[in-house]
């Protein structure tokens, strides 16, 4: 056997495969300088001991070097407990592999941390989890798994899913929120080679908070905001655009994002135009997308123009019934008035935007006014109404009684001036 102990890297115990038994049986394990003989202290010889090295690959190529003692090159290799402490992430020194993976969960969700190792007959002594997150920035020990019993931090959305016996650490964690996000870190202690770990990276998505903002503009010809479009506290950023339809090219868009410091961003997208009569209850549509959620999200709004009642019109819909009409935003309240009388009560019914005379009689002749009004104006329009006669039934009679009068005085002037009446007389005598 040779020895070494360098500065830099401390190879204590370098031995032939098939010494390597030999060598547990017959050395104790230092508790700095590493493997010794059990019956005496060896120290490395002149013309053995190796140079201070910086390099692994040269190191190995210096451990397979032949003795200037020996008469032919000797194949040399590390003990396991050698190869994990001096070359712990080379192929050549150990066939072991830790297995884990990046990992994606949406805010309140549930995700597996996986973990498992391969390729090793080792004996396992535990499993171990570290981490350090938003919400744990220093580096911990938070779950501990033993051949007998799993140890819990006092993190009770933990859960060990995994198999001690088939080399399985992986763990589950329920209702993540965005403190959780980091890194988690799984161990596996092996004998005799140690410790072996890997990374696994959780990165977590939070779906955006979404809401519309109306800003309803006073009918005019300078460009102002409409709508606002908001998509808050997402991760990562989400993506705001609108969907305008036939108002393409009248509308025109403006965005801007403000990152948070838990990781979240909020994104703004406001919609501006020139409020006209045209643009009023015309559909947009604000679609946010984002890696959270699971489809696109489309929020619809109408546009809103507010303006003044525009002129007003009086159309009668039937006999007697007449409606108050114009264009208004928001919608115009009416009032119905009359000029100079009383308001007839149990003549005339009054509806919202309508008025209907129950009987048409003269007492309801006069001058009627239709009053449209909302918070930006008002406008009105008049109607002028007259009723010639009263309906009774004893007028009518009377009416027919003196045109039936007439008619027989008509005849009989008729009869009179003709002549007829003279002749009937002589015709009379005549006979008589």
């Amino acid at each position: 056997m040779r020895f070494y102990k360098g500065p830099m890297i401390s190879l204590t115990c370098c031995v032939r495969v098939e010494e390597e038994r030999m060598c547990r049986e017959n050395c104790t394990e230092g508790s700095k300088s590493g493997w010794h003989k059990k019956s005496q202290q060896v120290a490395p010889s002149p013309q053995t001991e190796l140079p201070r090295l910086n390099n692994v690959s040269m190191a190995k190529r210096l451990l397979t070097a032949p003795s200037s003692s020996a008469k032919k090159p000797r194949n040399l290799t590390l003990t396991p407990q050698c190869r994990a402490e001096q070359f712990p992430n080379d192929l050549y020194v150990s066939g072991l592999q830790v297995i884990g993976g990046s990992k994606s969960v949406v805010q309140g969700g549930t995700v597996v941390l996986p973990c498992k190792l391969i390729d090793t007959m080792e004996t396992l002594s535990q499993i171990s989890w570290q981490r350090m997150t938003r919400g744990k920035p220093r580096n911990e020990n938070f779950f501990t798994i033993l051949p007998t019993k799993f140890v819990n931090g006092h993190d009770e959305r933990f859960e060990f899913i995994g198999s001690f016996d088939d080399n399985n650490g992986s763990l589950q964690l329920s209702n993540v929120t965005l403190m959780d996000e980091g890194t988690y870190t799984c161990i596996f202690t092996l004998f005799p080679s140690g410790n072996h770990k890997t990374e696994i990276p959780l990165n977590l998505l939070v779906p955006p908070v979404s809401s519309l903002e109306a800003n309803p503009p006073v009918l005019g010809d300078k460009e102002v905001s409409l709508v606002t479009c908001t998509a808050a506290a997402s991760k990562p950023p989400a993506e705001v655009r609108w969907l305008t339809g036939d108002l393409a090219g009248k509308l025109r868009t403006t965005t801007s994002s403000t990152e948070h410091g838990n990781g979240t961003t909020t994104t703004i997208s406001s919609l501006f135009g020139i409020p006209s009569r045209e643009i009023n209850h015309q559909v947009v549509q604000c679609v946010i997308t984002n890696a959270a959620l699971g489809s696109k999200q489309t929020l619809p709004f109408t546009i809103q123009v507010h303006f003044a009642p525009t002129e007003v019109y009086i159309h009668e819909r039937a006999s007697g019934l007449f409606e108050c009409v114009t264009e208004a935003n928001p919608d115009a309240t009416f009032t119905w008035s009359r000029f100079n009388n009383s308001w007839p009560q149990n003549a005339i019914r009054v509806e919202g935007a309508t008025l209907q005379f129950l009987s048409m009689t003269s007492d309801l002749d006069g001058l009627y006014q239709c009053e449209a009004s909302n918070p930006y104006g008002t406008e009105r329009s008049h109607l002028h109404l007259h009723v010639s006669s009263g309906g009774c039934a004893a007028c009518w009679a009377l009416f027919s009684l003196l045109l039936v009068m007439t008619v027989v005085a008509a005849v009989l002037w008729y009869l009179h001036k003709s002549g007829i009446f003279q002749r009937f007389s002589a015709v009379k005598k005549q006979f008589s």
